[in-house]
């Protein structure tokens, strides 16, 4: 009688690969809320906030104003997409999903890079919504500082998706966004999106920069406005990013360790 030995092949690259990458894209295209987040919401609050007569003509930096507000608003509606992306783990830890994944050879880091990069999908299609309708709608930026201040929106983007993924193993799947939403509303106020810092008082200057969306918001606009501190902006947006991805891969092994 002869025994076989089995040997076990984990998947590259820990299972992360397009084909799983795909299959995630097209579930999250058939959520409507989803949709709606990533289309509609970025490009309302452009033409809520950006389109004042007054925004076209005042300049900004080698831009206008409303040029200006579309960089925030772009911001704020990949942060609205981004976080949505991630936080949409929620749903599969109530129908169990995230567990039998433990069956399987994926590794944690890769399951977290695929939620991520499909967040960041999401962002960039955010960001380009909101670019085409101010481009149309008054906006004004150099020639260069669209394509800078956009891709920046969206790299940025980064630390909400991890962030919407940590609050995803945090937070029950029924209510997720419901929370989120007004918390995005008030990082996105206290980083400056909605009113710059600085009209807002020394104290609240301060205390702004150690915000996520400070950090996002600052880095975007840098192109159009060449203001602040560059340096504080990139750590900001590298320590917030570090955190929540190690938050979501502690959360994803916490939930699934009794597997």
């Amino acid at each position: 009688m002869s025994t076989a030995t089995v040997t076990r092949r984990l998947p590259r690259m820990g299972g992360f690969s397009l084909p799983v990458l795909g299959l995630e894209l097209r579930r999250t295209l058939r959520n409507k809320r989803t949709i709606i987040f990533t289309l509609v919401m970025p490009a309302v609050f452009f033409l809520l906030f950006g389109t004042n007569d007054s925004y076209r003509t005042k300049p900004a930096g080698a831009g206008n104003v409303a040029g200006y507000v579309l960089i925030s608003m772009a911001v704020y509606g990949a942060m609205l997409a981004t976080t949505s992306g991630g936080a949409m783990v929620s749903v599969e830890r109530a129908a169990g999903w995230s567990r039998q994944l433990r069956l399987t050879p994926l590794r944690p880091l890769a399951y977290v890079a695929i939620k991520l990069t499909l967040a960041m999908i999401i962002g960039a299609v955010s960001v380009a919504v909101a670019f085409t309708v101010g481009a149309f709608t008054g906006a004004q930026l150099p020639a260069a500082a669209w394509l800078e201040c956009g891709l920046l929106a969206w790299l940025c983007a980064l630390v909400f998706a991890a962030f919407g993924l940590f609050m995803g193993y945090l937070l029950p799947s029924e209510n997720v966004m419901q929370i989120l939403g007004p918390v995005l509303a008030v990082l996105a106020f206290a980083g400056g999106l909605f009113v710059p810092v600085d009209q807002l008082g020394h104290t609240f200057a301060a205390v702004a920069k150690f915000t996520p969306a400070y950090g996002v918001g600052a880095i975007a606009r840098y192109p159009l406005v060449h203001d602040g501190n560059l340096a504080v902006a990139i750590a900001n947006v590298a320590a917030w990013t570090a955190v929540f991805a190690a938050g979501a891969m502690w959360r994803f092994r916490h939930d699934t360790a009794r597997v």
